[in-house]
């Protein structure tokens, strides 16, 4: 019995020796945890899936909106802040990655940031402080991704139908239909194929808009472009922030230990392996988007999509934006 629950321990606290623990210690075990820790356990990915995970979680749809940011920037602080944003986040998570590696060894294993603030702060402040603050975060991503998808929705509906009737919030409640049906899905591992695919449509969607952006700012009849910065050292100043902001939060990633945490034993090295596949995505996507955008339309509209529709019938023959 002693040595069941040993072993069980062992598998929490990423051994690299670790077996699986006899059915009825597993047990024991899983109910000591609660369903948050249970969802990120099962720890079976390689440094592949990692790379999946990682990447899925920092490059999203708010990379359409550095041309914006760079608007505010200019062209050199513009680029060295990007670079600068690139460089300092890849070794924040690198140094995370290995912290955690370092009291998986000690057999303290964080499966999730509260784990790491509750052993930081103390029980009452790991749970009453970040506890929150991820609650409100995780609900903003939500209701952020089920309204971006119903408007994704809608317009692919307006290119096939433009006479069509069917209103925004048909669309947000057919989607985010969808993504309460993939919320069932039982454990961060077994989102690895679906990240992936999400990897390949932020490839193409980044491609497609860094194409659009060429052959917009190309044509004759493209927009005025005046790549001055706003005369008002006020809005200077506020726009310089602001657009640090965007570039921050752009390269953002709250779930490094989530992703950590499905590493199959030994994790050595393999965070590291999927840092490199993430920025080498991170890099195509956001360098190409950014700089294209800010050339093609210089500081039209925060989004690069809303550039699209008001340049539509430079690119779409039939006008149907």
């Amino acid at each position: 019995m002693g040595s069941g629950r040993s072993s069980a321990t062992d598998q929490l606290n990423g051994g690299d020796d670790a077996k699986a623990p006899p059915p009825a210690a597993a047990a024991t075990l899983h109910r000591e945890l609660d369903a948050g820790a249970q969802f990120v356990l099962k720890s079976r990915g390689s440094w592949i899936h990692c790379g999946y995970h990682l990447t899925t979680s920092i490059v999203a749809p708010p990379l359409l909106s550095l041309p914006f940011a760079f608007a505010s920037l200019g062209w050199t602080a513009g680029v060295v802040s990007l670079v600068m944003g690139a460089v300092v986040t890849f070794y924040s998570y690198n140094l995370l990655s290995l912290v955690l590696e370092h009291h998986a060894q000690l057999g303290h294993r964080f499966l999730r940031f509260r784990d790491m603030a509750t052993h930081i702060l103390g029980a009452k402040w790991g749970a009453y402080y970040v506890g929150p603050i991820q609650f409100l975060v995780c609900y903003g991503a939500v209701v952020g991704s089920t309204l971006l998808g119903g408007q994704c929705m809608k317009a692919i509906y307006l290119v096939s139908s433009p006479n069509g009737n069917m209103k925004l919030y048909e669309f947000v409640i057919i989607f985010g239909g969808m993504m309460l049906i993939l919320a069932q899905i039982p454990s961060f591992h077994s989102l690895r194929h679906i990240n992936l695919v999400s990897l390949l449509l932020c490839l193409a969607y980044s491609s497609c808009a860094a194409a659009a952006s060429i052959y917009i700012g190309s044509s004759s009849k493209g927009p005025r472009k005046d790549y001055s910065l706003n005369s008002d050292n006020e809005t200077r100043i506020f726009g310089f922030f602001n657009a640090l902001a965007i570039i921050a939060t752009t390269f953002g990633n709250g779930i490094i230990p989530e992703i950590q945490a499905t590493l199959a034993p030994p994790v050595k090295g393999k965070m590291l392996k999927g840092l490199c596949i993430c920025y080498v995505v991170v890099t195509a996507t956001f360098f190409s988007v950014a700089i294209s955008g800010y050339w093609a339309f210089w500081f039209q509209w925060s989004l690069i999509l809303t550039n699209f529709l008001v340049t539509a019938s430079l690119w779409c023959p039939n006008g149907s934006f």
